[in-house]
């Protein structure tokens, strides 16, 4: 049979239409989808800037919609979702990423980080912990480490918080031998409360050379030391602390004049302390200085005279009490109503504050109740800050 040529002559240019055609309805769709996205993203993007969360998730998801590859919408959708509140959603689509097998490792990567945060926020401790651990060896490891000390720390797994901030501290990420000194002193702390003595004193002893100029240790040594009956060595262990961190002076000033009159020592402390008091005046060593010297004989007169050196160099209310608590006034029979109003005002004056969150409590705490900052309390009282 002979082959028709003229078929041929005629099918190519039907074929051409029809490819041209189709073409063309292929380029007008994707133009469509092009303009949809963009126009839902920008939106999206519109409404956030406007802090309209609720109207930005709408449009988010309407651009997910059009485009389900774009990973970017999925990050901006999922964060959205976190910063309301909304966890499981947050998670759910997070999760969804790490289960696509066209996303980059960089991607991956940030994926996995996004997904330990929504566990965090939601307070899944043991979720966010496996989270963060498979960030190891990734650009997201610094803040995973630091994730992971923050949980660590609300968990009150102190070991493991030590294991995390030994890693910080050998790494770029900062000096962490001060919150390192923190953790192995709360763990001395159990072993005192389990009355395991030998195992505090040495966790105790290791966090002196972690952080040498850390005062927590060293006063919590000779804590130790005293309650066993070794006032020498905790007197010893006090006056390193002087040198090692003065600005810690306040707070060590009380125990140290304790262990110096049991250890028979008043007469090396006193000089000491006095001498700290020269360069920054402080009630609390005023007060030990105080009481150091009513051990040797001194008279009542030099208490008040102490109180009064220092109203001429600092005004202070709660020195003041302190005077007036030894005179006799005028009217005498009126005294006590007086000191109860004074002793009753200065109350607010002899906490201590919180640089961080000015949380203010009775006693001194290593780590602020209120905001969980380390060291944020200082040394000396409200009055005198």
């Amino acid at each position: 049979m002979d082959f028709d040529l003229s078929w041929i002559l005629l099918g190519l240019p039907l074929a051409f239409g029809l490819g041209w055609l189709a073409s063309r309805f292929d380029l007008r769709q994707l133009r469509i989808e092009n303009r949809q996205t963009p126009k839902a993203y920008f939106r999206g993007l519109n409404f956030l800037l406007n802090e309209q969360q609720d109207q930005a998730i709408d449009a988010f998801i309407e651009a997910v919609q059009h485009d389900p590859d774009t990973s970017e919408l999925h990050f901006a959708l999922g964060n959205l979702f976190r910063r309301r509140g909304e966890y499981e959603r947050a998670v759910r689509v997070h999760e969804h990423l790490l289960s696509r097998g066209d996303l980059s490792e960089a991607d991956r990567q940030r994926a996995q980080h996004a997904l330990a945060l929504d566990f965090l926020k939601a307070g899944l401790l043991d979720r966010a912990e496996d989270a963060l651990l498979k960030l190891e060896g990734t650009p997201f490891e610094a803040q995973a480490r630091l994730a992971l000390l923050a949980n660590y720390e609300r968990s009150r797994d102190w070991p493991q918080a030590a294991s995390i901030a030994s890693k910080l501290d050998n790494s770029d990420s900062g000096s962490f031998s001060s919150r390192l000194a923190h953790y192995l002193c709360e763990q001395a702390a159990a072993h005192l409360t389990a009355g395991e003595t030998a195992q505090a004193r040495s966790l105790l002893e290791q966090a002196m050379t972690t952080a040498p100029a850390a005062p927590r240790p060293r006063i919590e040594l000779a804590s130790l030391l005293s309650s066993q009956g070794d006032h020498a060595a905790a007197c010893t262990t006090l006056e390193t602390t002087l040198q090692a961190a003065p600005a810690a002076t306040p707070l060590v000033a009380a125990p140290l004049a304790n262990v110096a009159i049991a250890s028979g020592r008043v007469p090396t402390v006193l000089p000491q302390l006095k001498a700290s008091y020269e360069q920054a005046p402080s009630l609390d060593v005023l007060e030990a200085i105080v009481a150091l010297e009513a051990t040797q004989g001194s008279n009542g007169h030099t208490a008040r005279d102490w109180y009064v050196r220092h109203l001429e160099n600092e005004p202070s209310l709660v020195a003041a009490a302190k005077w007036i608590a030894g005179e006799k006034l005028e009217h005498e029979q009126f005294h006590p109503q007086v000191q109860r109003a004074l002793d009753h005002a200065v109350k607010p004056l002899t906490r201590y504050r919180c640089a961080a969150c000015g949380f203010e409590a009775k006693q001194h705490f290593w780590q602020c109740p209120g905001c969980q900052t380390w060291d944020s309390y200082p040394a000396r009282r409200v009055e005198e800050l």
